[in-house]
């Protein structure tokens, strides 16, 4: 009888790099994820997202959360997936990296985007996971390039893309929340990315190579 992991082969991925890991997100660590998003992730007057989906209320917002990941899988395709994973430190979630792409075979490009508990921030937590996450994408699952994006009153998230390496391209105006906001777009390539001081170890990503399209 087949398995989960072979129906959907991301379950299956395990990075680890010392005391942190990502791992597939199952439905039992989407659980954990959903009862972090709501202890919180930011401040009240904050929005470092473009759609405030973080603002929900506590129950909706786990609710939301279970339902955007199950929405992801059900629509996995090589030429438009999220790769999301759960990101673990000594066994207990703190928080999800992932990655958008579109007609990846061909691109082989795609958009980071992460969140990290409110309770773990301020610790390089989300540098390492990033770095890890960046290693995966490039030296194991076919990626050239990878670009990320954050606002300018967002100085968190542009210190780690600069930590990783990512270099600034251009600015958008967005509108956010009814009024306008500037997102810094960046970009990163193996050359440029700042890699772990830690030996990484993945598991499962030959399968998710298969999966994304690259055979």
């Amino acid at each position: 009888m087949s398995s989960v992991v072979d129906r959907y082969p991301p379950f299956g991925l395990h990075v680890v790099a010392g005391s942190l890991e990502l791992r597939g997100l199952t439905d039992e660590l989407l659980l954990e994820l959903c009862d972090l998003a709501e202890r919180g992730i930011h401040a009240p007057d904050a929005m470092p997202f473009y759609f405030p989906w973080s603002t929900a209320p506590v129950g909706e917002l786990g609710r939301n959360t279970a339902a955007y990941h199950w929405g992801k899988r059900s629509t996995f395709t090589p030429d438009d997936f999220c790769l999301d994973l759960a990101v673990l430190l000594d066994g207990e979630v703190i928080g999800c990296q992932g990655v958008a792409a579109k007609n990846f075979p061909v691109t082989r490009t795609g958009e980071t985007g992460s969140w990290l508990g409110r309770e773990f921030q301020g610790r390089g937590l989300g540098t390492a996971m990033r770095q890890v996450f960046c290693e995966l994408l490039f030296d194991h699952l076919g990626f050239e390039e990878i670009t990320s994006a954050a606002f300018l009153d967002n100085p968190a998230s542009l210190g780690v893309s600069r930590k990783v390496g990512y270099q600034p391209t251009v600015v958008n105006r967005i509108k956010r929340q009814g009024a306008l906001a500037l997102n810094q777009g960046l970009a990163l390539t193996p050359e440029s990315l700042v890699r772990s001081d830690v030996p990484v170890e993945v598991t499962g990503a030959e399968a998710v190579r298969t999966f994304i399209g690259l055979g």
